[in-house]
């Protein structure tokens, strides 16, 4: 190497001001590096920088490392001659670059040492300088475990909040607390951080912290986190944990008490679920009951205390009243408690009254009202037996009545406050009479001897009886108001002479009338049709046989005397 201004390298950046400051001086000069950082396992790359005055040449280079006795072991001499390499450990490690530069791959933790680079120039003397080699190794990303289970506001005792680790460093790293993004200081506030560094058996450093610290109520939602603290390349690194909450134990302060659905819209019938809700962790026993006149009833049983909830099942108007929810915190065992009133809404005492009270008979008229009790505004609504809507409101009147007015009314209460909730009330109307023929089978044709069925209908209240004029089997079919009669006989000559009489008969009548029956004139003439047709075709079968037999005869195939008529019988059946 030619000697002169030969910036060899730059170490850290200021090399070309050496370099420039180096140019005005008269003596060999020799610059590196303070220090020089690499990662565990990466390449340490070392300049020599120098000048030799009046361009001159070097004589020799020699590179050294500092063991640890403190004795210089050399590793490489230069000259213009070429480089001679020394057999030390690191003969394998090592190259020497053009410029002269130290290469050490592969860096170990053993590597953190001296490196000297010795410059001679002949007349202009001998220079050397050195750097330190500095091997990190960046710490893992912190872990952090928050306690297990439930911290106590009350802790006597300033608890343990979380663990931190952080492992695989060098130098040993530091770890510091935080809550909310703001640190926490050792011995301030009463919080504590306990520490270890320990070096494991690959030569690199694991850091441990506990955090210790007083919690409140309103830690329920903070978030810890550590962080671990390194220096690298002369500037101050840091590396977070994930953000932990922690359990936080706490007595409740405030309690609330509700019904579902809605107190308001709750109806007998319901089921009704009271939520009882306290704000402490963990949540309190719950105790229910419910006032009756001055004392206070355990409902609890039918409770899940733990859960706070208390179901009632088909509620009534017994039901409505004023319940309590008692907390008992089992950390302090204080106690809270809140009220609420149920009221169950009702319809109750639905009843009709008919005016006049006394007996309907036919052309009258009556007035229906319906009334109920209830702690709510009631509609009203009247519909007959079918669904059908007669009328709003709670009166229904009915005039000019008859027997097919009899049926059954049905008084609809509704609470249009509380939606489902209504009852009906059905109240029947009977309108009392003598019987009334209403249909019979009359005239009707039938023919001699003859099975038929004679229909007899009325209508009447009370009940009627029907009695006929003539013996025959009766089948008899009611439905409310209306009976049919059907008498199944055989026509005879008397019957058709004097025909029959249908009589239906109450308390209150006696209603007849009389079935004429005539002969089916038309029936007759078909069946003396049939007769003649019959006989014309016997007519027509007898000559045509006859015809046959004489054509057989004239043939010669039928002969006379008995066997002939054999014959005759036997080509007739061919």
């Amino acid at each position: 190497m030619a000697g002169g201004r030969r910036p060899v390298g730059l170490a850290l950046g200021w090399g070309c001001c050496l370099l420039l400051c180096c140019a005005a001086a008269s003596k060999l000069e020799i610059s590196m590096p303070s220090v020089v950082e690499v990662e565990l396992g990466g390449t340490a790359r070392i300049e020599c920088n120098f000048y030799i005055p009046e361009n001159a040449s070097y004589t020799y280079i020699d590179w050294f490392y500092v063991d640890r006795s403190n004795k210089q072991v050399r590793l490489f001499h230069v000259t213009a001659g070429g480089v001679m390499q020394d057999d030390t450990d690191y003969k394998q490690r090592l190259s020497l670059g053009e410029d002269k530069a130290l290469s050490l791959s592969a860096v170990t933790l053993q590597d953190a040492r001296t490196f000297m680079c010795q410059v001679g120039a002949g007349s202009y003397g001998v220079g050397e300088s050195s750097t330190e080699l500095s091997v990190y190794k960046v710490p893992t990303t912190p872990e952090i475990e928050p306690v297990s289970g439930g911290i106590s506001v009350h802790n006597s005792e300033t608890p343990e909040i979380a663990k931190c680790v952080s492992k695989n460093s060098f130098p040993a790293p530091n770890i510091t607390w935080h809550r909310n993004g703001e640190q926490l200081h050792n011995q301030e506030n009463d919080v504590a951080i306990l520490s270890t560094v320990t070096r494991e058996s690959s030569g690199l450093y694991t850091v441990s912290s506990t955090l210790y610290a007083p919690v409140t109520r309103e830690d329920r939602h903070s978030r810890y986190h550590c962080t671990v603290h390194y220096w690298l390349q002369g500037h101050r690194r840091a590396l977070d944990s994930q953000r932990v909450k922690i359990n936080v134990f706490y007595p409740a302060e405030h309690l609330t008490l509700q019904v579902v659905p809605s107190s308001t819209l709750v109806k007998e019938g319901d089921n009704v679920t009271l939520v009882c809700e306290a704000d402490g962790n963990p949540p309190p026993v719950f105790s229910f009951f419910k006032k009756n006149l001055d004392d206070w009833q355990d409902v609890t049983p039918l409770a899940d205390p733990d859960n706070g909830v208390l179901k009632l099942h088909d509620v009534n108007k017994t039901s409505s009243g004023t319940y309590r929810c008692q907390t008992l915190d089992l950390d302090d065992l204080s106690q809270i408690e809140e009220e609420v009133d149920l009221v169950v809404n009702y319809i109750e005492g639905v009843h009709v009254k008919m005016e006049p009270s006394s007996t309907l008979r036919e052309g009258d008229s009556v007035m229906l009202s319906c009334d109920a009790n209830s702690p709510v505004g009631l509609k009203y609504q009247w519909r007959d037996e079918k669904g059908k809507k007669l009328v709003e409101g709670n009166q229904l009147f009915l005039k000019n009545l008859t027997f097919e007015t009899s049926s059954n009314f049905s008084c609809r209460v509704m609470a249009p406050s509380v939606p489902g909730l209504e009852q009906s009330k059905k109240v029947s109307v009977a309108v009392e009479g003598k019987p009334r023929i209403v249909a019979i089978s009359s005239p009707l044709y039938v023919r001699q001897d003859e099975v038929i069925n004679l229909t007899c209908k009325a209508i009447a209240f009370p009940p009627p009886t029907v009695q006929w004029s003539i013996n025959g089997t009766a089948h008899e079919f009611v439905d409310k108001q209306h009976i049919a009669s059907n008498l199944t006989v055989r026509v005879s000559h008397e019957l058709l002479q004097a025909g029959a009489m249908c009589r239906v008969s109450n308390k209150l009548g006696v209603s007849e009338k009389h079935i004429q029956l005539l002969v089916d004139q038309k029936s007759t003439a078909e069946s003396q049709g049939v007769i003649i047709v019959a006989i014309i075709v016997a007519i027509l079968v007898v000559a045509v046989l006859g015809a046959v037999i004489y054509f057989l005869h004239k043939k010669g195939k039928i002969p006379c005397g008995r066997a002939g008529k054999q014959d005759i019988a036997r080509n007739t059946s061919i």
